[in-house]
């Protein structure tokens, strides 16, 4: 029998690269990248002067990474060193970025919008409001899955109308069927009974503050200030922000999208389509760990996703663009 060749024409790939956000940090993160790229190091160096912090020590600590004031310019340091590793090896820029919740920041500056010592400074700063925020509240978050977003957002809305002192809404649409809501301990504890009535699980999440909730307004404002005072630039790249899950070109507008998106929830699921609206065919994980491209797989319309944490990961990517 004779074999006929595959004549299957290969789309060109269309490329975004994806940032992720706070709870994908692991202690040593990059390093097996800065033993083959001096990139790695460079860039922590570069930041760590601007912060005044040494955050590569600080990613072989546990305690003080899981502290969300040194968490998130250790995570944006992380995604922004390996942005440059990539720069150097795709043939062009990418069509367009997008990060989740902590990683628009880093989406940001990778087009160029904000520099990468402005950039430390404001998330170790917005970490730090993020905590005084709730400095004498106890909160929580959790992971519901299995329910479809509207009906969590009932369950939020029912919590917080019927017992006394909750506040809880719908933080993150990660992906059809997961949802995280997020608040004070009580209101979460109630939506989680209220999944548990329905036959669904909600896992408590390890965090140390309750990110895209009424919680965080008073950060918000203050956020709103210390962008204020930051100089940006035209994106180089488009950038689909949480916000509305769409591309900002205004300045302003993209200031005003970040300080509303730390009170308000992360529309990921949302940015996914928008991508795949785009004709989008390949993601790039840019950043420590694979949970985006996790994510990836669970969308209404999945689009193949390569973390790149890892020189082996890396490789992989190289493999499948050639």
């Amino acid at each position: 029998m004779v074999s006929t060749p595959d004549t299957t024409p290969t789309l060109p790939p269309r490329i975004a690269v994806i940032f992720p956000g706070q709870g994908s940090q692991v202690v040593g993160m990059t390093a097996e990248l800065a033993e083959l790229y001096p990139e790695i190091q460079d860039t922590f160096a570069e930041a760590s002067e601007a912060l005044g912090e040494d955050l590569w020590a600080i990613c072989q600590n546990e305690e003080k990474l899981n502290q969300t004031q040194y968490t998130q310019p250790a995570l944006l340091t992380a995604s922004i060193a390996i942005w440059r590793i990539l720069q150097d090896k795709l043939d062009k820029a990418p069509h367009y970025l997008a990060g989740h919740s902590l990683g628009e920041y880093s989406a940001l500056c990778a087009s160029g919008v904000i520099s990468l010592k402005d950039a430390v400074q404001l998330v170790h700063k917005r970490g730090q409001l993020m905590q005084e925020a709730v400095a004498d509240i106890d909160t929580a978050m959790a992971a519901v899955l299995g329910l479809e977003d509207q009906r969590v957002e009932t369950l939020c809305e029912q919590a917080t109308e019927h017992v006394e002192g909750a506040v809880v809404g719908a933080a993150n649409f990660n992906s059809p069927g997961q949802v995280v809501v997020s608040g004070n301990a009580v209101g979460v504890s109630a939506v989680i009974d209220k999944v548990q009535n329905t036959g669904k699980k909600a896992i408590p999440l390890k965090v140390s503050v309750p990110s895209h909730c009424a919680l965080m307004q008073p950060a918000s404002n203050a956020l709103a200030e210390a962008l204020a005072a930051i100089k940006f630039e035209q994106p180089t790249i488009p950038v689909i922000q949480n916000r509305h899950a769409q591309v900002e070109t205004n300045i302003q507008d993209i200031k005003k999208a970040l300080t509303e998106q730390l009170s308000e929830p992360v529309l990921w699921s949302k940015t996914m389509q928008e991508l795949a609206d785009k004709h989008i065919n390949i993601l790039i994980e840019c950043g420590s760990g694979n949970v985006l491209s996790n994510l990836a797989k669970r969308q209404a319309n999945p689009i193949a996703s390569y973390p790149v944490d890892k020189p082996a990961r890396m490789e992989k990517l190289m493999e499948v663009l050639s």
